[in-house]
C-alpha cells in the first residue's frame, strides 16, 4: 500500500480505501464478518475508513466503529458523512448549521471515537447559505471534533465559493471533494472537478471506483440474480449495457498481461490522476477487499493507459 496527501494538507491517505456504502447494516449486518473485513483491510495497509450517518440509518456506523476502536486511533484515517433525513423531523436533514453540529455529536457515538478526521458534507443544500455551511464546518473543527472537512457530489463552482469565503474570512475550508468516478463514469470529474480542484489541492477520494462491481468482471456471463446492479433500476440502466460489459471483457487481456485483477487495474487506472488521493471501495468478503487492496502501488505505463483508452472510446 502506498499513501498519498489528501489535496494540499499534511493527512496522508491510503491509496485504496473501505467504506460502508451499500455494505454495513445492508448486505452485511454480522458483526464478525464485519471484524473480519475492516481487519484484512487494516492488515493490508489501508488507513482510511469512510462512513456515513445515512448509511443503514446510522448502523453502518456502529459496525464498523466497533471495530475500529481496537485499533490504535492515530493510525486511521476515519470520515462521516451529513445532509440527507435521518428521521421526519424538520431540521433532522440539509446542512444548517443544527444539523451539522447535532449530526457530529451522533455520528462520534455510533463510531465510538473522540473526533472524525473528515467530516464530509454529502451533498450541497441550496437551502441554507454558503456562510453557514461553512461556518457550521468550520465550528466542528474549532470544537476538535473533525481535523478537515470536505464536500461530496459538490458542483465545482460550489466548491470554489465555500473555498474563497473561508480564505475570506479566516475560517477552514474543504480541502477534499468525494465524488462519483469509475472507468464508465468519467466526463464530470475529468472536465467539471478535476479542472479546478487540481488547481485548489482539493485532493479527491473517489466512490464507486469499480461500477458497483460491473469492472471486476462479474457480469461478464451476464447479469447474476440479487447484484446490486440489477437491484437498482438506475444503476442498471447507465451502467448494464452490453457495450460495457463488452468493455470490461476486453480489459481483462491487459489485466492479464500485467499479473493483476481487472478490480485491480481499474483503480489503478483512477490513481493514475495525480488529483486523485484515494479510491474508497466496498467489500461485503475478505476475499474481495485483499483483491482491491493490492492495487496500492500499482502503476501503469503510457502504454497500457493507451490501450485502455481505445477500449473505453473506441473511435
Amino acid at each position: 500500500m502506498e499513501y498519498r496527501n489528501l489535496g494540499r494538507s499534511g493527512l496522508k491517505v491510503s491509496e485504496v480505501a473501505l467504506g460502508g456504502w451499500e455494505t454495513y447494516g445492508m448486505g452485511v449486518d454480522d458483526q464478525k464478518m464485519v471484524r473480519d473485513i475492516v481487519t484484512a483491510a487494516y492488515e493490508g495497509g489501508v488507513n482510511f475508513f469512510d462512513q456515513a450517518d445515512i448509511y443503514a440509518k446510522g448502523r453502518s456506523e456502529q459496525l464498523m466503529g466497533a471495530v475500529l476502536k481496537e485499533l490504535p486511533r492515530h493510525t486511521l484515517v476515519m470520515s462521516s458523512k451529513v445532509f440527507w433525513p435521518m428521521s421526519d423531523d424538520v431540521n433532522d436533514r440539509g446542512l444548517s448549521r443544527k444539523h451539522v453540529l447535532e449530526s457530529i455529536d451522533k455520528t462520534l457515538k455510533r463510531l465510538e471515537t473522540d473526533y472524525l478526521d473528515i467530516y464530509f458534507s454529502h451533498r450541497y443544500d441550496e437551502s441554507v447559505p454558503m456562510e453557514e455551511i461553512v461556518m457550521a464546518f468550520d465550528q466542528v473543527i474549532r470544537d476538535g471534533k473533525a481535523l478537515y472537512w470536505g464536500t461530496s457530489m459538490w458542483p465545482a463552482a460550489r466548491i470554489a465559493q465555500a473555498v474563497e469565503f473561508a480564505r475570506a474570512n479566516g475560517l477552514h475550508g474543504p480541502v477534499t471533494e468525494q465524488p462519483e468516478y469509475s472507468m464508465m463514469r468519467r466526463e464530470r470529474v475529468e472536465k467539471e472537478i478535476l479542472p479546478y480542484t487540481a488547481g485548489a489541492g482539493i485532493g479527491l477520494v473517489v466512490w464507486s471506483p469499480l461500477a458497483m462491481g460491473l469492472l471486476t468482471g462479474k457480469y461478464d456471463d451476464g447479469k447474476p440474480e440479487g447484484a446490486r446492479l440489477t437491484e437498482k433500476e438506475n444503476w442498471g440502466k447507465n451502467f448494464l449495457t452490453e457495450e460495457n460489459i463488452q468493455k470490461v471483457r476486453d480489459l481483462k487481456p491487459i489485466a492479464d498481461d500485467l499479473g493483476i485483477t481487472r478490480a485491480q487495474l481499474a483503480l489503478a487506472w483512477l490513481l493514475r490522476q495525480p488529483g486523485v488521493s484515494s479510491v474508497i471501495t466496498g467489500a461485503t468478503k475478505v476475499s474481495q477487499i485483499e483483491d482491491t487492496v493490492k492495487a496500492g502501488g500499482v502503476r501503469l505505463s503510457d502504454d497500457v493507459q493507451q490501450k485502455i483508452e481505445e477500449i473505453l472510446n473506441p473511435s
